[in-house]
């Protein structure tokens, strides 16, 4: 024989579920996982997203039940959306304190504020008539600068509410910039900010469209970034620390993980990542046709983003997949031999 085989076997450590959870590289945690939450305008009761199936915008009855499902199986927090009844060209309702994001950041803080960190995202996407990030120019084309001064009021308005993590995901030049300076001068100085420092142009995002009732007229290509470039994700990731970011953020994960890596690599404060609405929605339906395992492949898809770079990861698989970890842990504190994250995820039998 040559080489070091049959010395060398490196099955010897994949032999028992014991040996895989000794030796496992990745791990993954409830408390890593943040839940993003849709909140709708008077609505009554959760009206179900059909394009994310699982996924829901709710009342604010609903909201504070799940909410507090989503503190009773230990995950990190929750990332806030609104999604308002009216909208208009500035996006009022976002800084409207009676807005309903707003009114959902007081809920959220009420509920469960001692178990999670809330968070709040600050863009004027789901609030705007033309559904765009920003304000427009007269031109048509989103006025970077005028949008900032809309960031400073939101940051302001959403810290008041009682964010503890304001969430920037518009890709305006400057933005983090401006909030930490309005946070600042307005006695918020504890609030932290987390940077969507590399957001993707995607076709993924179809379902999270769904989700926040969007309105938009065109594409958002001239803020966003092009899927090509990899060294210019790093590039924002590098000015929005500059500027005070608190974390940053890669979105999407799937088809971004070599940015999410090289971010990891150079960043000094924490590294999140988003798995998008089209990731949760492809994975489900693959699922609901009877293809792949749901749990399994999103744990799956969720260990590779861990292993990639994240120190924590928005998934709407969220509670389900705490849930699991923690029934998982249940098991083997009983004396099971199941398979835990980060070895070989459960579901059906690997092949």
């Amino acid at each position: 024989m040559t080489g070091r085989f049959p010395q060398v076997r490196p099955r010897r450590l994949r032999a028992t579920p014991a040996m895989r959870r000794l030796v496992a590289e990745t791990r993954l945690h409830p408390a890593e996982l943040v839940l993003p939450m849709f909140i709708r305008e008077g609505a009554t009761d959760a009206i179900d997203i059909t394009s994310m199936p699982g996924v829901q915008q709710h009342s604010l009855d609903s909201f504070r039940r799940a909410l507090n499902e989503a503190a009773s199986v230990g995950i990190g927090g929750v990332n806030l959306f609104g999604v308002p009844r009216h909208k208009d060209g500035q996006g009022s309702g976002a800084t409207d304190p009676d807005g309903i994001l707003n009114v959902a950041i007081r809920v959220a803080k009420e509920e469960v504020g001692d178990a999670l960190v809330v968070q709040s995202d600050l863009c004027l996407d789901e609030f705007t008539d033309h559904g765009h990030c920003g304000v427009l120019a007269a031109d048509g084309s989103v006025d970077n600068d005028a949008t900032l001064l809309r960031y400073r009021d939101m940051a302001v308005a959403q810290a008041e509410a009682g964010a503890e993590l304001v969430c920037l995901s518009g890709m305006m030049d400057g933005q983090i910039a401006a909030a930490r300076d309005a946070l600042d001068l307005a006695g918020h100085s504890g609030t932290a900010l987390l940077a969507y420092a590399a957001k993707y142009a995607s076709a993924f995002y179809g379902p999270f469209r769904e989700a926040v009732a969007s309105t938009l007229q065109g594409d958002r290509r001239t803020y966003q970034l092009d899927s090509g470039n990899g060294r210019e994700g790093l590039r924002e990731v590098e000015q929005d620390i500059a500027e005070g970011a608190d974390i940053v953020m890669v979105k999407p994960a799937m088809s971004y993980l070599d940015v999410l890596a090289r971010t990891a690599d150079v960043s000094t404060v924490p590294v999140w990542a988003y798995q998008i609405s089209g990731e949760y929605a492809m994975i489900t339906a693959a699922a609901q046709n009877g293809w792949i395992d749901r749990d399994a492949a999103a744990m799956e898809a969720l260990i590779g983003i861990k292993r990639a770079g994240a120190d924590a990861i928005l998934t709407y698989f969220a509670v389900d997949i705490a849930r699991k970890l923690n029934d998982e842990a249940g098991l083997r504190t009983s004396g099971s031999s199941a398979d835990v994250a980060g070895i070989a995820p459960t579901g059906k039998a690997p092949e």
